[in-house]
C-alpha cells in the first residue's frame, strides 16, 4: 500500500501530517528504511509519538492521502473476472482495512492497539516482509490457488521477498530493491496503467 497505492507517501506520513508531527515521524521512517528499527520497534515508538491520535485523524489521513488513480476501477475489473484482490501492508490495520470499502477482497495490516492508544504494542501482531508471503500463502490456500496464480504489486524492499515467491510481479514507482527483480515496472499516477501490464 505505502508507496504503491499511496503515491510517494505512506500511512504513517499521512497520519503524522494530521497530528503536526511530520518531522518526528520522518525520523522514524528514515531509521526504519535504514533498518535501524524493526517493525515492532517502529510501531512502539509511533504509538508513543501519536498518543493523541483519534479516529477523526485516521479518517482525515486516509481521505487526504495521495492515492493512485483508478484503484476502484482496477479492483472492480479483478472481481468481475472472478479473481481476488488482497492488500497486505506493514502499516496499521486500522488504516489498511479502510480499503475494503474500495473493493479489496481482503486487507491485512499490522494489528496496532486500539485508538486512542492505551495498551502496549504486541510485537507478534506487527507484520514484516516475511509476513507478506505467509499471508499470501494463507489466502491462496483459502481460495484454492497457488503462488503460480498470483500477481504481486509493490514498490520497496518489504516487497522483495513476495516478488521472489510469485512468478509475476509489477514494480510500481519502485526503488531498486524490487524494480530490478520485477517482471514488469510502472512509473506514474494511474494504477490502471500498471494493471494493463499484466491484464
Amino acid at each position: 500500500m505505502d508507496g504503491t497505492l499511496i503515491r510517494g507517501s505512506a500511512a504513517a506520513v499521512e497520519i503524522s501530517r494530521q497530528l503536526g508531527l511530520e518531522r518526528e515521524t520522518g525520523e522514524l521512517e528514515r531509521a526504519f528504511a535504514a533498518r535501524e528499527l524493526t517493525p515492532p520497534r517502529f510501531a512502539a515508538l509511533a504509538c508513543e509519538l501519536w498518543s493523541g491520535l483519534t479516529e477523526e485523524h485516521i479518517a482525515a489521513a486516509f481521505d487526504g492521502a495521495p492515492w493512485m488513480e483508478g484503484i476502484r476501477e482496477v479492483w472492480a475489473d479483478i472481481r468481475a473476472r472472478g479473481e481476488r484482490c488482497a492488500v497486505i501492508s506493514l502499516s496499521p490495520g486500522f488504516f489498511v482495512e479502510r480499503l475494503l470499502d474500495w473493493g479489496a477482497d481482503t486487507a491485512h495490516g499490522s494489528r496496532w492497539p486500539a485508538v486512542p492508544f492505551r495498551d502496549p504494542v504486541d510485537p507478534a501482531a506487527i507484520l514484516d516482509a516475511h509476513a507478506k508471503v505467509r499471508i499470501a500463502d494463507e489466502l491462496c490456500a483459502e481460495y484454492g490457488l497457488g503462488r503460480a496464480d498470483c500477481v504481486a504489486y509493490g514498490d520497496s524492499m518489504s516487497d522483495a521477498e513476495l516478488f521472489a515467491a510469485v512468478p509475476v510481479s509489477v514494480a510500481v514507482n519502485a526503488d531498486h530493491h524490487v524494480r530490478d527483480v520485477a517482471a514488469h515496472a510502472y512509473t506514474g499516477t494511474d494504477l490502471r496503467a500498471a494493471y494493463e501490464l499484466v491484464r
